[in-house]
């Protein structure tokens, strides 16, 4: 008899459906596992073996064969150890075959039956809603992650004998249901907290309706970094899919309970290996790019990251995905983040500024500055000289309640859900082809655009993030039309 049990496995972004199909037959007695499984899985010998004993059943003492179909995938992880365990059970008749017909098994057998937490449980949970499973069982600590899914039901259990008993209908499991977590988010810095600074906030709003990049430069001490922190407090909450996808990039990254409720921040030191920005290693996990995707990658000292390290960004914030190639794998992310950089004017920090002479030589600050090339730079919406506050201005009175930020979270929410129920999606995601296409413009909006683009001598992809800025700007002001101000408004952030 062959039984068979069903699984999955990562693969890229994705779960892959996979069967443990188990044989036992007469002979020395054996436990063999085929089906190009790694290291991890060829370990699970021992740990099935161990955890069907002490869970009160038989290990047949036959040859016993495993085969993890299709045999031209590589299988990776110990989350396969359930399904083994099953099959074993049902080839073995101490289980019916037809209890686990269209039952998903996924969990990490420890020696003594236990279901240990694994990695990716949301892929493979929605891997067996697109496959028809009608249960699919994890581990406990994983199930609430996994009944983020309305079309599959989630079954959390802790031992292997409990599974057994649910699945012989001798100790049910009630279905786990979503329960909402707490997504208050507590920033650290708020708008509030910045004192002066009128046009950097302006940008901040605008940023964050439209989901737009933005960098700041000026000298240290300027508040540049303090602004880019401020801007998890004005951004929106994430929509229900948004939740799904954040989390089901942080699951495969080795968060294996958590739900993702807010947005993600993600700021990696300016010596952060090219591989941790944009991901890959020996098994392909997502890196900062991805994991900052429906959030934010804060650059603080853009320039002080490596020449590749910056140059990789400039795929995923035109495509808003991340392809990995490696030998032995490929993988694509979503990467749809928005990014907030900082840097210094030159390497000393104050070349321009009036009140510190500039120690650099001018090849210095041309070499400093050419660490953001032209294409990467023609990728950023929103550009801000961000300047020393006065004294005076640091040193008046405050107020403290969060007037100013409520107000503005509530502007910026709107804007944004104009811009959803418009197209679908955020301004910064509309194509040259929308945008060539809008009819939204005023002839005078049109007209000074033009001029400008000619005088400016704007390259076409920054001609549309203009045009992408001045649509952000108007559905701010609650304006059906974009108007001229609206576009001198956005012009005024390109880059010199």
């Amino acid at each position: 008899m062959i039984a068979r049990v069903d699984t999955a496995v990562v693969n890229g972004f994705d779960g892959v459906l996979v069967t443990a199909e188990c044989d036992i037959t007469k002979g020395l007695p054996s436990f063999n596992i085929v089906g190009l499984a790694s290291k991890a899985i060829a370990e699970s010998r021992e740990r099935v073996r161990s955890a069907i004993v002490n869970s009160g059943f038989t290990f047949p003492a036959k040859r016993i064969t495993i085969n993890l179909t299709p045999a031209n995938i590589a299988k990776e992880g110990s989350h396969l150890d359930l399904a083994i365990a099953l099959s074993i059970l049902v080839a073995s008749r101490q289980l019916p075959q037809h209890l686990t017909d269209d039952v998903l098994a996924i969990g990490e057998l420890g020696l003594n039956g236990e279901l240990h937490p694994v990695n990716g449980v949301l892929n493979f949970a929605e891997c067996g809603a697109k496959t028809s499973h009608h249960t699919i069982i994890v581990p406990a600590q994983n199930a609430n992650q996994a009944a983020l899914l309305d079309d599959i039901i989630v079954v959390g259990t802790t031992t292997f004998d409990s599974v057994c008993r649910h699945l012989l209908n001798e100790q049910i499991i009630a279905p786990t249901k979503y329960t909402v977590v707490n997504d208050t988010y507590s920033p650290t810095v708020t708008i509030d907290d910045i004192r002066g600074q009128t046009m950097a906030k302006r940008a901040l709003e605008i940023a964050a309706a439209g989901h737009h990049n933005i960098l700041f430069t000026g000298p240290p001490g300027s508040g540049k970094t303090m602004l880019a922190k401020a801007l998890p407090s004005l951004l929106p909450a994430m929509t229900r899919s948004e939740v799904l996808e954040t989390t089901k990039i942080y699951a495969l990254a080795g968060n294996n309970g958590q739900i993702i409720t807010t947005r993600p921040f993600r700021s990696p030191h300016h010596t952060a290996s090219y591989v941790a920005m944009v991901g890959g290693g020996t098994t392909i996990v997502p890196g900062e790019i991805s994991l900052a995707h429906n959030g934010v990658l804060f650059l603080d000292e853009t320039a002080e990251f490596s020449k590749r390290t910056l140059e990789a960004l400039r795929q995923p914030l035109e495509d808003r995905i991340i392809s990995i190639s490696r030998a032995g794998a490929k993988a694509t992310y979503p990467a749809n983040f928005m990014l907030v950089a900082t840097m210094n004017p030159c390497p000393c920090g104050y070349y321009g500024d009036p009140e510190h002479e500039c120690e650099c030589t001018t090849q210095m600050i041309q070499n400093y500055q050419k660490k953001l090339s032209g294409p990467l730079l023609d990728r950023i919406d929103l550009f801000v000289h961000v300047a020393r506050v006065p004294r005076h201005e640091l040193t008046a009175p405050t107020h403290t309640d969060t007037t100013d930020t409520n107000n503005w979270r509530q502007a910026i929410s709107h804007a944004r859900q104009t811009a959803v129920s418009r197209q679908g999606y955020a301004n910064a995601g509309l194509t040259s082809r929308q945008l060539q296409k809008t009819n939204s413009f005023s002839p005078e909006a049109k007209q000074l655009l033009d001029i400008a683009s000619d005088k400016l001598k704007l390259s076409a992809r920054s001609y549309f993030k203009v045009m992408r800025v001045a649509i952000t700007i108007a559905d701010l002001e609650q304006s059906d039309i974009v108007k001229s101000n609206h576009v001198a408004e956005a012009l005024q952030f390109r880059h010199q």
